[in-house]
């Protein structure tokens, strides 16, 4: 019940969207890019590891109300969190409720899937309140974006626009459930009121407001009424993500995650995907704690988190940077070999022709920083020569691809 000055986390991810989970749920997500086009607010808060997406329920017989967010709750209790490759699984009892939370990112979808299920212990019926709440950016900073946020529900699904961006301008972010959402609200006044996060003025309500929040502080919150029989039990999914302006694509999401036997299956994929991956390359040391930060964790995290993520709880740059990717994966040719070659091949493309390179860049915007860093030089080289040496395919240094084209730093002779 202690808490904890230090932040543990880890990341789910594929290529193209992830999610940061702390031990109080905290974190965030984000789709392409980590820092440009976060779905939910990023917290750099080591002491307070304040959530900004929270899962709440009501016990409407007497009213109590607590949250899988362990920092936001009034009453003690205990959890039990398991970080696996892939998924973090919360087990607790609140309430006379057994409560178990997994969660995973699918290896292909853009979407966070939260897998719930709620046990009855008591011998009588039970009525809950749950709320999903989520701290929207869509865009970098949600100082800039939190008013032009407009919130709609389209069926069982809730989306949401950032009505003013920059970039990534076609990107939806929706909340689905296999359960029937009965309200929802996108503004942040409204939902929090004159309380705070640990027990929101609308949790008491009977229900959410319906409007969009557009103009005011925003958030993303969706109500759902359970009911549980004596000792049953219940499956419900509640699932984040986010798509290019595609609402067809959004609807076809949300009706496949809807369905238990869907999340599972993909669950269960995405589990032996990184069995499969990890499993490849064993070492065994005479110390234990050795063995288990080199069999998997290591790799699963510099994949997650360096070259797909580019995030971290304390740093979340989003970037690509030139020398740091590239060293990134020398250590997982042995798990992977396209690792290597495809980061040969990105960071080829960011050279220019006076012969210096692009020291870190935005895919997703193309912009980046011209510096005179000399060490930036030496790594693809380096890296090439590891590739050709461990694969032997000498092809790679056929391939061709343009040099940047740029004005000079100043006082760079050409």
């Amino acid at each position: 019940q202690n808490k904890l000055p230090t932040v543990w986390s880890t990341i789910l991810a594929n290529k193209k969207f992830g999610t940061l989970i702390t031990q109080n749920m905290g974190g965030f997500t984000w789709s392409k890019n980590s820092r440009l086009n976060r779905i939910s607010s990023w917290n750099n808060n080591t002491i307070m590891d304040i959530p900004s997406e929270i899962i709440y329920l009501k016990d409407k017989e007497n009213g109590k109300i607590w949250s899988f967010s362990e920092n936001i709750n009034e009453q003690i209790q205990d959890y039990y969190i398991t970080y696996g490759f892939g998924y973090v699984k919360l087990k607790t009892l609140s309430n006379n409720i057994y409560q178990e939370l997994e969660v995973f990112v699918p290896t292909e979808d853009s979407v966070k899937v939260n897998m719930i299920k709620l046990k009855n212990t008591l011998s009588k019926k039970r009525k809950l309140k749950l709320i999903y709440y989520i701290k929207p950016v869509l865009g970098e900073d949600e100082t800039k974006t939190t008013n032009y946020i407009n919130v709609e529900k389209q069926n069982n699904i809730v989306i949401a626009r950032n009505l003013y961006r920059d970039s990534f301008e076609n990107e939806i972010v929706y909340i689905s459930s296999s359960e029937k959402i009965q309200s929802y609200t996108g503004s942040k006044n409204f939902f929090i009121g004159n309380k705070n996060l640990t027990n929101p003025e609308s949790i008491n309500l009977v229900s959410l407001d319906n409007e969009s929040g557009l103009g005011e502080n925003s958030c993303i919150a969706i109500q759902i009424e359970i009911e549980l029989e004596p000792y049953e039990n219940k499956d419900i999914i509640l699932i984040l993500g986010s798509e290019e302006n595609d609402i067809l694509e959004i609807k076809n999401k949300a009706y496949k995650y809807s369905k238990m036997s869907n999340c599972v299956e993909e669950l269960n994929k995405t589990k032996r995907y990184w069995y499969e991956l990890l499993t490849k390359v064993q070492v065994k040391t005479p110390l234990e704690s050795m063995n288990i930060m080199l069999n998997g964790w290591t790799l699963y995290q510099t994949i997650t988190s360096r070259l797909w993520s580019r995030t971290g709880y304390h740093q979340s740059g989003g970037a690509i940077g030139f020398r740091d990717q590239l060293q990134d994966t020398l250590g997982l040719k042995f798990a992977d070999i396209n690792f290597m070659k495809e980061q040969i091949l990105t960071q080829s493309k960011h050279q220019f022709i006076e012969g210096d390179v692009e020291h870190w860049w935005h895919e997703e915007t193309k912009k980046g920083i011209r510096t005179r860093f000399s060490d930036d030089l030496l790594w693809l080289c380096y890296v090439v020569c590891e590739y050709i040496e461990f694969t032997g395919d000498y092809s790679i240094l056929d391939i061709e691809e343009h040099y940047i084209r740029r004005r000079n730093l100043a006082g760079r002779s050409r």
